[in-house]
Formats: C-alpha cells, structure tokens, sequence
C-alpha cells in the first residue's frame, strides 16, 4: 500500500503533498520523539498528534515516509516547509491515534 492509497483508506487530507509515492513497510504510533528514534522503522507510518518541525527532523533520521497527524491538530508552517524539504508526507486527520493504528494495521496486514 502506498501513501497515496493509505491516506485515501484513512480518509485523511494530505497536508503536505511533495513526496515520492512509495509503499510502506509498517506504522510506529509514538508521541514522544525519543521513543520514534529508537524504534520506528525505516520506510514507515508515524503516527502522533506532535504536530511541529521536530517531528519532521525525528521522521527524517529515522527514515519516515509519512507523518499521520491525528485529532486534527493544527499544522504550523515551518513543520509543512521542513517536510517538504525532506520529502516526508504530512497526513492530517481527525480521528486519534488508536483509531488510526487500528486501521492501518489492518490495512498493512491485508498485503
């Protein structure tokens, strides 16, 4: 499943569009950056409400394809502009975050 697809299977808007569309290899949900660090995986989903630049630095290390922010949390400027300079979509949805792991572990477990 690619990002395009997941994000149309979540029903989320994608906020920051300027990335390349590959598929991704799981989902880590984490609202605290260190914890992303040490154990999202390369390629993958984050999904948390932390909606500003140092996300987008944190997926960025990590190798993060995409970023899920949940319960509609506003996007502040600087955080869209970092991910399109690292080339990180940004998803923004309303639903939270155990709503949303559910759903794309289903979705990724189907493939």
């Amino acid at each position: 499943m690619t990002i395009r697809e997941a994000a149309a299977a979540l029903g989320a808007d994608i906020a920051q569009g300027k990335f390349e569309d590959s598929p991704l290899s799981g989902a880590y949900t984490s609202d605290l950056l260190s914890d992303v660090m040490a154990n999202a995986k390369d390629g993958g989903a984050l999904i948390t409400i932390q909606a500003h630049k140092n996300t987008v630095a944190v997926a960025s290390l990590v190798n993060i394809a995409v970023i899920v922010v949940c319960n509609s949390r506003p996007l502040p400027p600087d955080m869209l502009e970092a991910a399109r300079d690292e080339g990180i979509a940004v998803l923004l949805t309303r639903e939270n975050q155990f709503t949303v792991s559910g759903k794309l572990y289903n979705l990724l477990r189907k493939e």
